[in-house]
């Protein structure tokens, strides 16, 4: 099989879909790795450590979509790329179809197989391939937050942690999921009082069991949530409904509780965001202010240490990538659950009905398309 990696054109986006020794893997086994010159340049691997290992080097990226039968990315494919995508290729990335009806139209037109990171399955129901973006996009998101609280970056200028007779800054937390509990662990390690709202009762339990002594829980709903507001510096998103969109739970009448200056901080906002003023943001334009209150909405949060992005997706993709290319498709699909959840597109057909309701469309079964 041939196996493409396309050099990430997202704003500010240096990770890599396969580093050298996945590639070295790969064509001991066999296949044919074809790498975009300079995909790997912005983690400090350059062409020569592919090509070592037997890899080619494309000098551009049409070279690589042509040829290839599977190609690897990190971010979903942009505009300027979709012309690329052909009937039968299969795409292994991130797409959060959910949140953008141009890019699931796309794809639909292409005819290509679209297999998400985001939706691919573990037995426990866990989503194997997301969590480790997450854990990374959890403890960024306090970093950022307690940057943007800073006076001179337009926050309230308060300190997160505080200092001895100064109170410590107060953080929120919608969701106790991977993001919340990494996201706790920062803001409790900085010294923050830190609140943790779930509606899984379950999880809160086992959160204070765990988390230091700043660290609190709180059921989430409105009233809760608006009840915070008043008094918080710092609100950290991290609700997610697989392959769904993610619910608005900070509505834009809610931001006149909040203190002028304080930060928002939207890690949902691949799947649509979970406070309803977010609108999706870059790493070059981080930051808009709305109602007073700053939003921090990055696409790509976990593109600003793409080092130590790339080698922990790598080590966790590239099990499922074997899988595809020794297997080939349909074959994986018919063999391995994770994966057949992590089919969202295929024949011009959606198959994963999260993505399907999220633009009222039809949803269809696995089955029809990978007769």
């Amino acid at each position: 099989m041939i196996i493409g990696v396309a050099k990430e054109i997202k704003d500010q986006e240096n990770r890599v879909a396969l580093v050298p020794a996945g590639a070295q893997e790969l064509v001991n086994m066999g296949h044919r790795v074809i790498v975009e010159t300079q995909a790997a340049a912005g983690i400090g691997i350059d062409d020569s450590a592919y090509l070592r290992v037997g890899a080619e080097i494309a000098p551009s990226a049409r070279e690589v979509w042509a040829q290839a039968e599977i190609v690897v990315k990190v971010k979903e494919p942009l505009e300027s790329e979709w012309h690329l995508m052909r009937p039968g290729q299969v795409l292994f990335t991130y797409f959060h179809f959910a949140s953008s009806r141009e890019l699931t139209e796309a794809c639909l037109a292409s005819g290509s197989t679209c297999i998400a990171y985001e939706t691919v399955s573990a037995p426990d129901d866990s989503l194997p391939l997301l969590t480790p973006m997450s854990e990374i996009a959890g403890r960024l998101s306090v970093q950022q937050g307690a940057k943007y609280l800073e006076k001179i970056n337009g926050g309230r200028g308060t300190l997160l942690g505080g200092v001895p007779g100064v109170k410590p800054a107060r953080v929120m937390i919608l969701g106790g999921g991977v993001v919340g509990i990494n996201a706790a662990k920062i803001s409790a390690g900085m010294g923050a009082r830190t609140t943790i709202m779930d509606v899984n009762l379950n999880r809160l339990r086992y959160l204070d069991d765990v988390m230091p002594k700043n660290v609190s829980t709180l059921y989430s709903n409105e009233l809760n949530i608006q009840d915070q507001l008043s008094s918080v510096d710092v609100v950290i998103g991290g609700v997610l409904l697989p392959g769904a969109l993610a619910p608005k739970l900070v509505k834009r009448d809610y931001l006149k509780l909040m203190p002028r200056g304080a930060v928002l901080v939207d890690v949902a906002i691949d799947q649509g965001g979970c406070f309803e003023t977010s609108r999706p943001t870059s790493h070059s334009n981080p930051i808009y202010e709305e109602d007073g209150i700053i939003h921090y909405c990055v696409t790509n949060m976990p593109g600003a240490v793409a080092r130590t992005s790339t080698f922990a997706l790598t080590n966790a993709t590239f099990p499922y990538l074997k899988r595809i290319v020794t297997s080939g498709y349909p074959d994986c699909i018919r063999k391995f659950k994770a994966l057949r959840d992590g089919l969202n597109i295929a024949k011009g057909k959606i198959v994963y009905p999260a993505v399907a309701e999220a633009f009222g469309m039809k949803s269809y079964p696995v089955e029809e398309v990978i007769e």
